[in-house]
């Protein structure tokens, strides 16, 4: 897996597209929804941060535009999940959850929850859903079309009054459960001259009645995550199946101070390049062409991209550090370390591979490009895949195996 989250913007409709700057970004007709960094400024330990991501990897649930604010610090160091505020029920409430383009639905934490965590070290204020206070909730039972749809055909036992359950269960053990509620959603469009007004459309989703893990932990606490995968259950394509949203989203992120914004709908400007996505594939996957180390290719198996019916590299905004198989993490790192052939490696954490350094990285190593399908290239420079970890000058490789 690779995470491509320094990109200045990632769009997602039949293609992937890349640009250069934050402040360029320009949307059309868009909502927005204000988006921070779940660790910014936390500083979160690298084992915090790989074991986040093994957690992320093993999760097996899988024409008004919409634009969403990003915030935070763009340091890897100190990055995790981006989340963002959104509007549920009526009267509206305020929700934080992480944007996730690698799962299917939106859930949050609801009253009456067993375990749900009740405060965060986020700095947020943290809300439990009760659909009884809300005048436009109602129930979601196992008997119509989204259940059925949602779990591939009718559920066994089901009966006309019971309700719809959803469970997703990650890598670590930690999990959520819930039923299935209908409700409106409150958004952000853009009316033009960087003004918004409010909007809104209705979405079913998960409320929370069980949570265990990290899940209910207050260091990292939040109220839900809001899935932008591709399933028919995801917020973006049931609000698009509706009319409500055209069926493609943006992150145009500032990656030198951090935050950005999260858009449903179309990118005005700038021109961008572009890269298809892979078709049928259960995640946003684009097709990896080659590695390049300064001016060399790197030389790896003809078949290396492409492994059966798992097909491209996934783009995933809830995995923080970048993961390349072996074949080519270990030319990729041999290349990079050629031109430093005197450094002294150690390991640190039990698992990551370290070194002193008291000289400009961007003059000492070379840049990195990754090339994809219709020319699209992505340049990672020194600075950006080696970060430093202590005031030592210590730094850390960012790509793992």
């Amino acid at each position: 897996m690779m995470d491509l989250r320094r990109l200045a913007l990632v769009v997602v409709t039949v293609a992937l597209t890349v640009v250069g700057e934050f402040g360029r970004c320009s949307f059309g007709n868009v909502v927005t929804f204000d988006v921070k960094h779940k660790f910014a400024g936390k500083g979160k330990n690298l084992s915090a941060l790989k074991a986040h991501d093994i957690r992320r990897r093993g999760r097996l649930l899988s024409t008004v535009d919409v634009d969403l604010p990003l915030g935070g610090n763009g340091h890897p160091s100190e990055t995790g999940l981006y989340f963002a505020k959104i509007g549920l029920g009526n009267p509206s409430k305020d929700y934080y959850v992480q944007v996730d383009t690698g799962s299917d639905i939106l859930w949050v934490n609801c009253g009456g929850c067993d375990k749900c965590p009740t405060k965060s070290d986020l700095g947020i204020q943290l809300t439990l859903y009760d659909p009884k206070s809300s005048s436009t909730s109602s129930l979601v039972y196992c008997d119509q079309d989204f259940c059925t749809s949602t779990y591939d055909g009718p559920l066994p036992g089901c009966k006309p009054d019971l309700q719809c359950q959803y469970n997703v269960v990650y890598g670590d053990g930690s999990s959520t459960a819930g039923y299935f509620v209908k409700d409106t959603i409150h958004l952000q469009q853009v009316t033009g001259n960087l003004q918004t007004a409010s909007t809104n459309g209705t979405v079913i989703f998960g409320c929370g009645a069980k949570q265990s893990g990290e899940l209910g932990s207050s260091s990292e606490a939040l109220d839900g995550i809001l899935g932008f995968g591709q399933a028919n259950s995801s917020m973006i394509s049931q609000l698009a199946a509706a009319g409500k949203v055209k069926s493609m989203f943006a992150h145009c992120l500032d990656n030198i101070d951090g935050g950005g914004i999260f858009a449903i709908g179309e990118v005005v400007s700038p021109k961008v390049n572009t890269t298809p996505m892979v078709p049928n594939q259960a995640h946003y996957n684009v097709v990896m062409k080659g590695v390049e180390v300064g001016d060399a290719l790197l030389e790896l198996p003809s078949d290396i991209f492409d492994s059966g019916d798992r097909k491209g590299t996934i783009v995933d905004s809830g995995t923080t550090l970048a993961y390349l198989p072996s074949a080519i993490y270990e030319p990729l790192m041999n290349k990079i370390f050629s031109q430093q052939p005197t450094l002294k490696l150690h390991t640190v954490e039990d698992q990551f591979t370290c070194f002193t350094f008291a000289e400009n990285v961007d003059d000492a190593f070379p840049v990195v490009k990754f090339h994809f399908e219709d020319s699209l290239v992505l340049t990672v420079y020194p600075h950006e895949y080696l970060f430093q970890i202590r005031v030592s000058m210590t730094y850390f490789f960012e790509f793992i195996s």
